[in-house]
C-alpha cells in the first residue's frame, strides 16, 4: 500500500521498542509514554483476538476538544475558539475486501456496517454504528474511495466528560478510511464536516461544526462559521505552558444522553429569533437589530429567544477579543472574558441546569464552588453543550492541589481532568 502499513506482528514489535516515543511524547507529554504503550499493546491484542493476523495494518488517534470561547454558537455560523485536549481515541485497523466495516470499541458491542447500505437507519438513532455508517456514506457521496475495514478501538474520551466523546468518535472513522483507502488525501476540515453530517443525519443530533474541527483540526483554533462549507480557521500562536495555570475540566455527574431536546432548543430559539428578523441564523442579524425587534421575538419565540439571542451576540463578539488576549499573551484579560462568557452561558444562554429537573443541579453547584475558590485568580464557565457534565477552569498551578481536592470531594475522585493541549488533530499514528 502506498502509506507502508505493516503487519500486527511488527507492530507490536515496535511498540516493545522506542519507534513511537517521539510521536507519543507529543501526543500525551513525556510522563505518559510507558503508560501509552501498554495501552496500544492492548489495543493490537485485542485487534488479534477479534480478527486474527493482518498484513498491512495501521494506528490511529483522535482527540477530544474543549470549547474555550463562543458557547452554542456554532451552529448559527457563528465563531468559536477550541483546542484539542490529550485525551484521544485511538484504533489498530486494517482492510478487509467484504465490503463490510466493523468496529469493536472497548467495553462495547462491535459495530458492523454493510457498505452496500449507506442509508439512515431508525434503529440506529443514537448509537454509534450510525456513525460509522454516516462518516462512510459521505465519504462515498463527496466522491472518495470507501471499502471494508476492521478495527479495534479504545477510548480516553469518556461519553459525558464534555470532551466530544461522538466527534473523537466520528474523526477517527473518517481518519480510518482516509488513510486506508484514500492515502490520507482527505483535508482535516472536511473529515470535519463529513463527521457533522453523520451525527446530524445518521445519529440524530442537530450538532454544529465545531466539536468535530477542533478534533480533526488540533490545536488552539479560531473557527468562524459565517461560511459551514468554508470555515475560515486560525491556529492562534500561544504557550499555555508558560502562563501558569492549568486546564481543568470537571465531571460533575449526569449523561447527556438524554438531552438531545435540550441541545435542539437552544438552536431552535436561536433560529426562531432569526426568522422574526427575516433571516435564517442569528450571524446574519445584528444585535441592533435584535434589541430593536425584542417585542416581536417576545411574542413569536418568548422570552428565552431573546435572551439567547443576546447570549449569541456576545458571545460571538468576545471570541475575538479572547483570541486576541491570547495572542498578546494577556492572560489576564483572557481570563476576564471567559468569566464574562460563563456567566452569559448562565443567564441568557440557560444551559447550565434544565427546568424539567431543577432539583438536580451538579453544574450549577460546580461553578459556585469554582467562584469560592477561583474568584480573583483563576476563572471558570460551563463547559461544551451544557444541562449536565462538565465545567472549565483556568485554575493557578499554586492552588491547583487545593481545587483538585475540593472538586474531587464533590464529585469523586476521578472528576478533575488536569489537560494539556495536543498540537494535532486526527491522524495516523507512525
Amino acid at each position: 500500500m502506498a502509506e507502508n502499513f505493516k503487519t500486527v506482528a511488527q507492530t507490536l514489535e515496535l511498540l516493545e521498542g522506542n519507534t513511537y516515543d517521539e510521536t507519543f511524547k507529543m501526543l500525551y507529554s513525556q510522563d505518559n509514554v510507558n503508560e501509552q504503550k501498554l495501552r496500544y499493546k492492548r489495543v493490537a491484542e485485542s485487534f488479534v483476538q477479534l480478527y486474527g493476523e493482518a498484513e498491512e495494518a495501521g494506528f490511529f488517534s483522535s482527540p477530544g476538544r474543549t470549547e474555550i470561547g463562543g458557547n452554542h454558537t456554532d451552529h448559527n455560523k457563528g465563531r468559536v475558539l477550541a483546542a484539542s485536549v490529550n485525551l484521544d481515541a485511538i484504533a489498530l485497523a486494517a482492510k478487509n475486501d467484504e465490503n463490510i466495516v466493523r468496529v469493536k470499541s472497548e467495553g462495547y458491542k462491535m459495530d458492523v456496517v454493510d457498505l452496500n447500505e449507506l442509508e439512515p437507519k431508525e434503529n440506529e438513532i443514537g448509537r454509534s454504528a450510525s456513525l460509522v455508517r454516516g462518516v462512510c456514506a459521505e465519504f462515498k457521496r463527496r466522491g472518495y474511495n470507501v471499502g471494508g475495514f476492521n478495527a479495534a478501538t479504545a477510548s480516553q474520551v469518556l461519553s459525558g466528560s464534555g470532551v466530544s466523546s461522538s466527534a473523537a468518535f466520528e474523526v477517527l472513522v473518517g481518519t480510518m478510511l482516509n488513510h486506508l483507502y484514500n492515502d490520507g488525501k482527505v483535508d482535516a476540515v472536511e473529515i470535519a464536516q463529513i463527521a457533522q453530517k453523520a451525527e446530524n443525519e445518521f445519529f440524530g443530533k442537530p450538532c454544529g461544526l465545531m466539536d468535530q474541527t477542533a478534533c480533526s483540526v488540533g490545536s488552539f483554533v479560531e473557527i468562524d462559521f459565517e461560511n459551514p462549507d468554508a470555515p475560515v480557521i486560525e491556529k492562534v500562536e500561544f504557550d499555555f505552558a508558560s502562563c501558569g495555570h492549568s486546564l481543568c475540566i470537571i465531571n460533575t455527574g449526569g449523561s447527556h444522553s438524554d438531552l438531545t431536546d435540550e441541545y435542539a432548543a437552544v438552536r431552535g430559539e436561536m433560529e426562531a429569533a432569526a426568522a422574526c428578523l427575516g433571516k435564517s441564523v442569528l450571524r446574519q442579524t445584528e444585535l441592533e437589530d435584535v434589541v430593536t425587534s425584542i417585542p416581536a421575538i417576545r411574542e413569536s419565540c418568548g422570552d428565552r429567544a431573546v435572551l439567547r439571542a443576546l447570549h449569541f451576540h456576545a458571545d460571538n463578539a468576545r471570541v475575538l477579543k479572547e483570541a486576541a488576549a491570547l495572542r498578546n499573551n494577556d492572560f489576564e484579560a483572557f481570563k476576564a472574558l471567559i468569566i464574562e462568557s460563563g456567566n452569559s452561558s448562565y443567564m441568557y444562554n440557560q444551559n447550565v441546569y434544565t427546568c424539567s429537573n431543577p432539583a438536580a443541579q451538579p453544574v450549577s453547584l460546580g461553578l459556585a464552588l469554582c467562584d469560592m475558590i477561583l474568584k480573583g485568580k483563576g476563572a471558570w464557565r460551563v463547559h461544551g453543550g451544557g444541562f449536565a457534565g462538565t465545567i472549565q477552569a483556568f485554575v493557578p498551578n499554586n492552588i491547583l492541589g487545593e481545587f483538585k481536592s475540593v472538586m474531587q470531594n464533590v464529585f469523586g475522585e476521578k472528576s478533575c481532568y488536569v489537560l494539556s493541549i495536543r498540537p494535532v488533530g486526527g491522524i495516523r499514528v507512525i
